[in-house]
């Protein structure tokens, strides 16, 4: 499955890959699609309570997409992050997450597996879902009033780059145009 858009406001959906980039870009938002599944080891497919030298590995499978990503947009440093039923107090931490905010640099996530969800601000001042599975990588860009989280399934192993992992922090927005779905 690839990523599809979610407009809030009126219900619509956007979906096949060139349809929701075009989307996307017309937002400023960049996005991709790497195939995570040729890449990545068979044990670590679908598992989600990962030790670090699992994260390890996940980070040299995907070596090659990362520092092309990397190279192209300016990140000097990833990592891997891993959210499940197995993460000590789950859903206080995505109660910290869900809170609409931007940051002084990009926030870059490609998914390894499970799902998550973007809810972002578009051009426009409404807002829109993007749903995200496991090869799907997407930048919202510095100061876009953005949040994420998980979909009904609630876990995602994901892949996060950084330009300065010192200036990743959220800053909250208060937007009285945004309404929880």
């Amino acid at each position: 499955m690839v990523a599809y858009v979610r407009i809030r406001n009126t219900g619509e959906e956007i979906r096949g890959e060139d349809q929701v980039r075009e989307f996307l870009n017309r937002n400023e938002v960049y996005y991709d699609h790497w195939d995570v599944d040729a890449r990545l080891p068979e044990a670590l497919k679908g598992k989600f309570d990962l030790s670090d030298a699992e994260k390890d590995e996940i980070l040299k499978a995907l070596q090659e997409e990362i520092q092309d990503l990397s190279r192209k947009r300016g990140y000097v440093k990833w990592d891997v992050i891993s959210l499940s039923e197995s993460t000590p107090n789950l859903d206080e931490l995505l109660k910290k997450f869900e809170q609409v905010h931007t940051h002084t640099e990009d926030e870059v996530r490609a998914i390894v597996s499970g799902s998550g969800i973007f809810i972002i601000k578009g051009k426009d001042g409404g807002y829109f879902d993007v749903v995200l599975a496991a090869g799907d990588v997407i930048s919202v860009p510095e100061g876009n009033p953005h949040f994420f989280t998980l979909t009904d399934e609630r876990k995602v192993v994901a892949v996060r780059l950084f330009i300065d992992p010192a200036g990743w922090v959220a800053h909250p927005y208060e937007d009285p145009a945004f309404q929880q779905a």
